[in-house]
């Protein structure tokens, strides 16, 4: 039965796939959000009413389900009215589950995507490679896969694609045929109070409702984990699926695939880094116990860019390249300035870090420390709250005076001002944090044209 769905915060990257996918499947979408975006204007181009800033008038009387973020509180006055007209209220997460469930139980295989780090690109991954080699996956993804132009698709192929975030526990909703964990480490500690034993507590529930589940068995966090009916994959220790002979050059990656010992197929990514090599490596063994031939597809992996925000290049002027990462966390800083390294020179990196949450980066504070050891030159940010109250001693301007980096206050628009005049051919900026700081590249690009005209 179609249905008409109200979206609180519809512009965010997660919220807006699910709006999309929706009109994809025939159902009727409105909804908010307090500024407008490049992902709003594709939904209204899909046929959504959106509105730009939050009123109890923009919630249609006859919205059948609302669906809200964590990020929306009680105070909304859309959610308000919703409550006083007793209307069926979703956090994004319950749609996600709806949506998946009703995809199984039309035949689709229901993949998702979980762990710390590496959700978006290896969901991403796996539906372009699945789209590319015409298998027409659904998905839902934290990003926009290159060559297809979007995070969300609704199509009438055997396979459902998701990333599934554990941010706020709602992991355990799901119950997807088959559920892989790249790694496990200790994230999201606002929510997470106990560190490590919480976060596994989660993702054994979220296994014990997996029909299959598929680790990475060189991750301390994901070989915690337990269940039966595991799937391996792996380098350093035997797995089910590994990557031997691995060749790493500037311009990709290269490496043989073994299942149970025996050699299935051969690799080649534009994408480096060895945290890639992990990234296909679970897709393969997602996709190959899926029932996917590997060898028909395996093309795709040389064509596939990379998700956006992640590494993904915004602007060049005067022989000086500027990326955007989405990477926040300790070990994905380190992952992507080594790739990036390897690819340009540790001497030509310039590391603009935006630390993301207060909580995050005390939590967080000494492997933060350690993580930039591949870039030449580290700025650091003022913090991005995410709707969160200081923490006295936990600032930007803290952290870099014990690391001994550079600090830049401000907004970001400041930033790329007191950034452009120290900058020289050769250098490589790359943007890292979940917040503003993707505006670097615009706001570089904004002063540097303003100022040759």
């Amino acid at each position: 039965m179609l249905k008409k769905y109200h979206f609180i915060a519809i512009g965010g990257i997660g919220m807006s796939g699910l709006a999309k996918y929706l009109l994809e499947d025939g159902h009727s979408v409105s909804g908010s959000d307090i500024v407008d975006s490049k992902y709003i204007d594709a939904i209204k181009k899909m046929g959504a009413n959106v509105n730009i800033g939050h009123a109890e008038s923009n919630l249609p009387n006859d919205t059948d389900t609302v669906v809200v973020s964590t990020a929306i509180r009680d105070t909304n006055p859309e959610l308000q009215k919703a409550k006083k007209l007793g209307k069926q209220i979703f956090h994004r997460s319950d749609l996600l589950a709806e949506v998946a469930h009703k995809a199984q139980n039309d035949n689709k295989t229901f993949i998702g995507f979980a762990g710390t780090h590496g959700k978006t690109t290896t969901s991403g991954m796996a539906s372009y490679v699945l789209d590319m080699g015409g298998a027409e996956p659904a998905f839902v993804v934290g990003g926009i896969v290159p060559e297809i132009h979007t995070n969300a698709q609704h199509k009438r192929g055997a396979y459902f694609i998701a990333e599934l975030d554990e941010s706020d526990g709602t992991l355990v909703k799901y119950s997807p045929d088959i559920l892989v964990i790249n790694n496990l480490e200790e994230d999201h500690l606002d929510f997470y109070k106990n560190g490590m034993p919480d976060i596994l507590k989660t993702f054994n529930t979220a296994v014990a409702k997996a029909k299959k589940t598929i680790i990475n068995i060189d991750d301390a966090g994901a070989r915690s984990v337990n269940g039966t009916n595991m799937i391996t994959f792996g380098i350093k220790n035997n797995a089910d699926y590994m990557a031997k002979n691995i060749v790493s050059a500037p311009n990709g990656t290269n490496f043989d695939v073994y299942y149970r010992g025996k050699k299935l197929t051969n690799i080649t990514l534009e994408l480096t880094g060895l945290h890639n090599v992990y990234n296909a490596l679970s897709v393969i063994a997602a996709l190959g116990e899926a029932g996917v031939d590997i060898n028909k597809i395996k093309s795709h992996f040389k064509t596939f860019s990379g998700m956006g925000r992640r590494f993904q290049k915004v602007y060049e002027f005067d022989r000086i390249q500027i990326y955007d990462d989405y990477a926040h966390h300790p070990t994905e800083i380190n992952a992507v300035l080594d790739s990036a390294a390897t690819k340009f020179g540790k001497q030509n990196i310039v590391a603009v870090f935006q630390p993301h949450r207060y909580t995050r980066l005390k939590g967080l504070w000494n492997e933060f420390m350690g993580a930039f050891s591949n870039a030449g030159r580290v700025i650091v940010t003022d913090v991005f709250e995410a709707s969160e109250d200081p923490i006295p001693g936990i600032t930007g301007r803290d952290f870099a005076a014990q690391a001994k980096f550079e600090y830049m206050p401000g907004k970001i628009e400041e930033v790329a001002k007191q950034i452009i005049p120290t900058l020289k051919p050769g250098n490589v900026v790359v943007g890292l944090g979940a917040g503003t700081i993707t505006a670097l590249g615009k706001f570089i690009k904004e002063q540097t044209q303003m100022h040759v005209k």
